[in-house]
């Protein structure tokens, strides 16, 4: 065990109080089992599975695009503005009991209005969910509105068209589903126009693509963030670079673990990307999906690393320093924090 912790179970009550953000959070990847057949049954919409153990055994994949197949299917059962805000509720209700207090979270419009359902039902939805934890709460969101790689950048252009009327409620895009053979370089035009929107931009890179997507989701999209961004420890220069400029990271390891990224988290690079510089935190990705919310994932890396109270300290400044949130809001959270380490 750690110095700074007599037990593991000390350092998991360190773990639970801990105030933190969530930067990584695909909110159509918080849908749970129990939620995906009521939604199911409200909307009358029929799922290949008999009970909530047959959905939870058909999460027993490998690789991203088995898990991407599962992801864009239980996805069918959100229709209507109602089903969006409880899908939402439910996960910042989850989050909540984890101490986090701030969140970014993605959405994947392109995976609604494909099946015909408004650009305006899921923003609506989802925001007010997000006003109502404001308001009862006290947690602070911002919402990213992710492109869909294996799509074209037409399509993502006609998504950001459609996203125009609701800018006051989006504060950036991303890019996601399936990396490899979808390199950033598809999508520069498109991100150059959020850009010039005043959107922030962020991109899963080098979770399974290589360095090479980092770079261009650099130089090319010009990002305030990456997402995943594992494999950038294969290149030296690229792990300075990403250090020198503060560039965050949203590291998700039960993701990593459950899509085989890593095959144990014991191997998992996070402690290697603090030892290096790099401004990594820790985040749940699709949490239904990949076994567990944020302080599972920080419950996971902290036994399997062997993180100490300033490992751990240092993640969660991380995750509000890495925020959109503005200085004194960020300011305000890393106060937080500092008095909870003094407790």
């Amino acid at each position: 065990m750690h110095e700074g912790f007599a037990s593991r179970a000390d350092r998991a009550a360190f773990i639970a109080d801990l105030p933190k953000a969530e930067l990584h959070l695909h909110i159509e990847g918080s849908l749970e089992p129990e939620l995906m057949f009521e939604l199911a049954q409200r909307n009358g919409v029929a799922i290949p599975y008999a009970s909530v153990e047959e959905v939870r055994a058909a999460y027993a994949f490998s690789n991203l695009q088995d898990f991407l197949d599962i992801y864009y299917q239980g996805m069918g059962v959100l229709h209507t503005q109602q089903d969006f805000h409880d899908l939402t509720a439910a996960y910042l209700t989850r989050v909540h009991a984890d101490a986090v207090r701030h969140v970014e979270i993605f959405f994947d419009p392109q995976g609604h209005t494909t099946r015909g359902i408004a650009f305006e039902t899921v923003v609506n939805g989802i925001t007010r969910a997000l006003d109502d934890a404001q308001t009862h709460n006290g947690m602070s969101s911002k919402l990213i509105l992710c492109f869909l790689r294996h799509l074209s950048e037409a399509e993502a252009e006609a998504t950001l068209d459609e996203a125009l009327p609701y800018l006051n409620r989006i504060d950036g895009v991303g890019l996601d589903s399936s990396e490899v053979g979808h390199p950033p370089a598809k999508f520069e035009r498109v991100f150059a126009r959020a850009r010039s929107l005043g959107l922030k931009i962020v991109a899963h890179a080098g979770e399974e693509g290589p360095p090479a997507y980092v770079y261009e989701a650099l130089d090319l999209l010009k990002v305030d963030r990456i997402d995943h961004g594992n494999r950038s420890l294969e290149d030296l220069a690229l792990v300075a670079r990403l250090a020198a400029a503060g560039m965050t990271l949203t590291v998700c390891p039960l993701s990593n673990l459950k899509l085989c990224v890593v095959d144990d988290v014991a191997a998992h690079p996070l402690k290697t990307m603090l030892d290096a510089g790099l401004r990594a935190t820790v985040n749940s990705d699709d949490p239904s999906y990949f076994g567990g919310y944020v302080n599972a994932n920080y419950l996971a890396v902290a036994d399997a690393l062997d993180l100490s109270k300033a490992d751990l300290l240092t993640l969660a400044r991380n995750s509000f320093t890495g925020s959109f949130l503005d200085d004194a809001a960020k300011a305000k959270h890393l106060a937080a924090i500092d008095a909870y380490a003094q407790s």
